[in-house]
C-alpha cells in the first residue's frame, strides 16, 4: 500500500484491521450500543505536559530502537506473557492481529523495541505513510507495569513521528461513555483531534463534540438499543 493511499484512508477515519482497512461508527457492549470516534494528533501541535515528560525521564534508561517489522519468536513470547495478564480480549497471537494467515503485509510496518539490557521488555507496532503515523499495537513483560510502557511507547512513535518530520499521529478511536480508551488521549489533549463522519472534518477534540457526534448518531436508533440501556 502506498503511503499516500494509507495516508487518505487514515484521513477519512480508517485503521487497519489485518491485512485490510475498515472503519465503524458504533460499538455493541453487553446491553448497550456505544459510539466510536477517531482521533489523530497534529502534530506542528504537540507539546508534551509535565507527566508526560516525567514518565519520559524515569524510562530514559531503556533501550529503543526503530527497526522494520518481522515477526519473531520473541515478539510472539513477550506478547504471550503481556496477553495473559490483561483483562479484555485481545488475539491470541501477534500474527493474528496484523497478518491473520496472509503471507504478505501490505502495509509498510515498523516496531519500536525497548530493551533492559538485552531483554525485550515491550515492543510498539505502526504503519508509516507519506505523512502519517499509525499506532497498530503495543504490548511489554508484565513485571515492568509500573513503567506505563504503553503510554511510554505511544509517546516514542510520537516522537519518531515529529523526526520523520510527519503531519498526523493516529492512535485509533474513543468510545462514548466508556473509558476504557481514553489512556489514547494520553499524549497531549490539546493537539488531538476526533473526526466527523457527518462533515467529514476533523475537529479540536473535546467531550462536548464528542457528546454531540454520539447523539446525533445515535438519534435514530431504539432507545433501548442506545448508551443509556446501560445506565438503566
Amino acid at each position: 500500500m502506498q503511503g499516500e493511499v494509507l495516508d487518505f484512508y487514515l484521513s477519512q477515519g480508517y485503521y487497519r484491521m489485518h491485512q485490510d482497512l475498515f472503519t465503524c461508527r458504533f460499538l455493541p457492549i453487553d446491553e448497550g450500543l456505544y459510539t466510536v470516534h477517531w482521533l489523530r494528533l497534529d502534530l506542528g501541535r504537540v507539546s508534551f505536559g509535565t507527566e508526560q515528560r516525567r514518565l519520559l525521564r524515569q524510562n530514559k534508561r531503556f533501550t529503543a530502537v526503530v527497526r522494520p517489522f518481522r515477526l519473531t519468536a520473541e515478539y510472539e513470547e513477550l506478547y504471550a506473557r503481556y496477553r495473559s495478564t490483561v483483562t479484555f480480549d485481545a488475539p491470541e497471537t501477534v500474527e493474528a492481529f496484523l497478518l491473520a494467515g496472509a503471507q504478505h503485509n501490505v502495509f509498510t510496518t515498523q516496531v519500536i523495541e525497548l530493551r533492559d539490557g538485552e531483554r525485550l521488555i515491550a515492543a510498539g507496532i505502526f504503519d508509516s505513510g507519506e505523512q502519517s503515523l499509525a499506532g497498530i499495537m503495543n504490548f511489554y513483560d508484565p513485571t515492568y507495569r509500573k513503567h506505563s510502557l504503553g503510554k511510554y511507547l505511544m509517546l516514542l512513535k510520537i516522537i519518531y513521528a515529529l523526526q520523520e518530520e510527519k503531519a498526523y499521529y493516529y492512535p485509533g478511536y474513543v468510545v462514548h461513555n466508556y473509558p476504557k480508551f481514553d489512556y489514547k488521549l494520553y499524549p497531549c489533549p490539546a493537539a488531538t483531534e476526533v473526526y466527523d463522519c457527518a462533515s467529514g472534518y476533523w475537529l479540536p477534540f473535546s467531550w462536548d463534540t464528542v457528546a454531540a457526534q454520539s447523539a446525533e448518531l445515535l438519534k435514530d436508533w431504539p432507545p433501548k438499543f442506545g448508551e443509556e440501556a446501560e445506565a438503566e
